[in-house]
């Protein structure tokens, strides 16, 4: 029994030793793991950081050259007369010689709409057969005191008809008769008819010129109220594009007076030149509004609300060289000097949609493309050719 407790003892040392042998194994191995690890991020880090000391950037090499600017800029087309229909008078709304819908064209006098007169017409009726009576009423001193001029009213008279405008009232010699007939109310009574025939006219809306109704606000039978819009209609075949331009190129599209108008695809669509220019800065757009006339070549037309590019030709006066719009900021570049950015000033002489012409620069100086914050934490830059 002694000895077999003895084995067992031995035995149990001997896998107890074992156990620490193996965990010490394990310890070992994954502390060279970890040190591994740790070891390869460092130089991971290591290679990143050196990786951002140098950008590299497209650059171009500055060439200055004589340039046939074709300055451009955009606007959009409108009629030069644009009106809203109403009427001074109130009543039903009648269409005229046809029903107005957004698109239309009509020529000029042609009738758009009226009001329904029937209740002016007849009172105005009313108004003749009373001013007749005054005549009548008159006629027997007429014929006593102005027995001279007597014919002259009874031919008036008989003119005086309600369905008739209102005859030319008969010529007053003296001063006597006058003072006559404004006693017997026969001149306030005139021409307050007059008055009525010349609103009468109010009732019916001719065109004022050729034109498209570009918009309809009232149908007929709806109420027309006095002032109240009853369409919007434009004139055609007289346009003219508003054009804002830069401070800078101002006096280049002046001195040009005519223009190119080209629609978004480059395809010419019409001429024109300038017939204003404005004296306030558009405070939207910071530039001047100018506005040219447009005559439509003969193989397109030209439409309101349409917008197009205005371009012109313009010889540089001195020589510049061609950049992307978004490389300057201002009036000013970078520029690639031993590696390093530096800004310089330049001066716009002209402009494309995309593009700008400067001078200011050296021929083979290599100025960068694209606008470049330095950063601490690049210590150089590195130009890629374009």
């Amino acid at each position: 029994m002694v000895n077999g407790s003895f084995v067992v003892a031995i035995l149990s040392c001997f896998m107890k030793r074992n156990q620490i042998i193996l965990i010490a194994i394990f310890v070992l191995l994954t502390a060279l793991v970890f040190i591994r690890v740790k070891s390869n991020k460092k130089e991971v880090v290591k290679e990143s950081k050196e990786a951002l000391t140098t950008l590299y950037i497209p650059t171009s090499i500055v060439k200055n050259e004589m340039h046939l600017l074709q300055m451009v800029s955009y606007g959009q087309i409108s009629p030069t007369m644009e009106i809203d229909v109403s009427f001074e008078v109130q009543g039903k709304l009648e269409k005229g010689d046809f029903m107005l819908k957004p698109g239309m064209k009509f020529k000029a006098n042609q009738l758009l709409y009226k009001v329904n007169q029937e209740e002016a017409f007849y009172t105005l009726n009313s108004r003749k057969s009373q001013l007749a009576n005054l005549v009548i009423g008159a006629m027997a001193d007429i014929e006593l005191d102005f027995n001279s001029e007597k014919n002259k009213w009874l031919n008036f008279m008989e003119d005086l008809k309600p369905e008739m405008r209102l005859p030319a009232l008969p010529a007053i010699k003296s001063s006597k008769e006058r003072m006559f007939i404004t006693s017997k109310g026969i001149l306030t009574e005139y021409y307050s008819i007059k008055s009525q025939e010349s609103r009468m006219e109010k009732y019916f809306y001719l065109a004022p010129f050729s034109g498209t109704v570009l918009d309809v606000y009232a149908e007929p039978g709806s109420i027309a109220n006095p002032g109240g819009k009853i369409a919007r209609i434009a004139k055609t075949g007289d346009f003219e594009v508003k054009v804002p331009i830069s401070m800078t190129s101002i006096k280049s599209f002046q001195k040009q007076g005519g223009a190119r108008f080209t629609d978004p695809n480059g395809i010419e669509i019409g001429t024109g030149k300038i017939i204003r220019i404005s004296d306030v800065i558009n405070q939207k757009t910071q530039s001047i509004d100018v506005y040219y006339s447009i005559r439509s070549s003969s193989a397109e037309n030209v439409y309101n609300g349409q917008y197009v590019n205005v371009e012109i030709n313009q010889q540089a006066s001195q020589e510049s060289f061609a950049i992307p719009r978004n490389a300057a900021k201002g009036n000013k570049v970078n520029v690639l000097a031993d590696n390093k950015l530096v800004q310089r000033e330049i001066i716009v002489v002209g402009a494309k949609p995309d593009s700008l012409y400067i001078s200011g620069l050296n021929d083979g100086d290599e100025v960068v493309l694209e606008q470049i914050e330095p950063s601490a934490s690049i210590k150089e830059y590195k130009g890629i050719k374009r």
